[in-house]
């Protein structure tokens, strides 16, 4: 609950920038130029993240479990030394190769609109530096037990993409890539910051036949795989979208933000606490007890994303307008960027089931299965972007993802299940239904009173009053479907509150 609410505060300034960049740009050439030269480095160099996300926790707990804090500290410098190598090599392939790079992420962009984007992306490349580091350090906070300063992070980069924005808008439009690097620079100073004072000491060393780097880069390699297939999701998405309308790319990119808020919020709040837990189990070789602890996740997720999905599918074009609808932001832009958000919160729930669930694989060193499922859903999706864009356009490309997202999470539970000898997927099964339930009916009762009050006249004040309503409704319906793991929570705050006021 605590990274809840610090990711919320980080979340809603995050929410000012896209706002920000939407009442300037709105959704035309300049603002698709410049979300596609962020795309570039970030998918470039993202897949690599994801590696380091994935190996570092479990490994580094091993490493520190046998050998002590020091050697984990060694281990940790050659991570960061080999990330400053690949970097130098794939900023010199992009900074080569930028023209044809940029046309495989975005095939419709020509004229002006491919010149800046080619511009924007040897300014923005360089972010590759900090972007590695960024992912490794929030890592070795969150092991070490700061999950303040990683839920914080994104704090830096909106602030100073914001003020990046406005000044590019009356001064010049190259402040908007620049932005983005001088911001990636401080999130990397701000983490190292925090792990100095937590002991870490940087030296320039690099074990590369380490055992444990080999084994990380062994580990990375998959989820590399794995990630790119993410990645290329997303090329193939904004490719489509780029030949469908000027504009197409920014309306997915906005609706993808509101989805990330909403996701990341709930989501990676589960997580970040979730991943160092079962891998300090994993390595205690404790499998019932990783079980359990995966369990409650998965159902604490589905909880929490699955009202919050059917309540954005109630509500999606009102709350578009309420964020987007000023400044250059008009109606077409509006529209798709609706359809997208809509057709993208139907399969939010598998994102966040799909995720806890490739964390307990990470955890017991297996990133293997998880890539294999990952691959035969980006195959699904690709395929059902090619129908689905024809048939619905902006909207066919969203619920394509969801779609594949749903197929990913049933084939990694399978797996999990044949890996474990057993889980308990009956429990989650029953969770999921009940708790789909009860969100239906919060999903009407949001519907019905936005209904009612927006025929008065008052848009903000009805999404507001309806989605409160929908929240008050919820938990009772929870109580009556007698959800088990929402009494245990509301017992367990229970008496976290009635500690608070015997203290006091």
């Amino acid at each position: 609950m605590l990274i809840m609410i610090l990711s919320l505060v980080s979340k809603l300034i995050g929410f000012a920038r896209d706002v920000t960049l939407s009442y300037f740009y709105g959704a035309n050439s300049v603002s698709d130029a410049f979300l596609i030269s962020l795309t570039v480095p970030s998918v470039i160099f993202g897949f690599v993240g994801a590696g380091i996300s994935s190996g570092y926790i479990p490994i580094y707990s091993e490493i520190v479990k046998r050998y002590g804090y020091k050697q984990g500290c060694r281990f940790t410098n050659s991570l960061i030394n080999l990330l400053f190598i690949l970097a130098t090599v794939i900023a010199g392939v992009v900074l080569l190769l930028t023209r044809p790079i940029v046309l495989l992420f975005a095939s419709g962009f020509e004229g002006e609109t491919l010149n800046m984007a080619v511009e924007f992306t040897k300014i923005t490349v360089f972010s590759v530096y900090f972007t590695g580091l960024i992912y490794l350090f929030n890592s070795y906070l969150q092991v070490s037990g700061n999950y303040t300063v990683p839920a914080l992070i994104g704090l830096p980069l909106n602030i100073i993409t914001i003020v990046a924005i406005i000044l590019s808008f009356y001064l010049n439009k190259y402040l908007l890539p620049a932005g983005k690097v001088i911001a990636a620079m401080t999130q990397a100073l701000i983490a190292y910051t925090f792990m100095h004072r937590a002991g870490f000491r940087y030296r320039p060393e690099l074990h590369i036949r380490d055992q444990y780097v080999k084994k990380m880069i062994w580990l990375a390699l998959p989820v590399i795989l794995g990630t790119s297939a993410d990645q290329i999701n997303i090329l193939v998405d904004k490719t489509i979208a780029s030949a469908i309308s000027t504009g197409g790319i920014s309306a997915l990119e906005y609706a993808q933000r509101l989805i990330l808020f909403i996701g990341d919020l709930f989501i990676y709040s589960v997580s970040t606490v979730l991943f160092p837990r079962i891998s300090r189990l994993a390595a205690d070789n404790d499998i019932d007890g990783l079980k359990k602890t995966a369990i409650k996740a998965v159902n604490a997720i589905n909880l929490l994303v699955i009202p919050v999905s059917i309540g954005s599918v109630v509500v999606a074009e009102p709350i578009v307008w309420l964020l987007f609808g000023r400044g250059a932001f008009d109606e077409a832009a509006a529209a798709m960027t609706t359809d997208a958000f809509m057709y993208y919160s139907i399969g939010m729930f598998a994102t966040g089931t799909r995720e806890v669930l490739a964390k307990v694989f990470f955890s017991l060193h297996d990133t293997k299965t998880p890539v294999i499922n990952t691959t035969v859903s980006m195959l699904i999706n690709i395929i059902l972007n090619l129908i689905l864009s024809r048939l619905m356009g902006i909207g066919g490309l969203a619920l394509a993802s969801s779609i594949s997202a749903v197929i990913c999470t049933i084939l990694l539970l399978i797996s999990l299940r044949k890996k474990l000898g057993g889980f308990d997927t009956k429990r989650i099964y029953e969770a999921f239904l009940k708790t789909l339930h009860a969100s239906l009916i919060m999903g009407l009762t949001t519907l019905v009173v936005y209904v009612l009050m927006s025929h008065m006249g008052y848009s903000a004040l009805a999404l507001f009053v309806s989605i409160t309503a929908g929240a008050l409704v919820y938990p009772v319906f929870l109580h009556i479907m007698n959800v088990a793991d929402f009494k245990e929570y509301m017992l367990a705050l229970k008496y976290k509150i009635k500690g608070l006021v015997s203290r006091q």
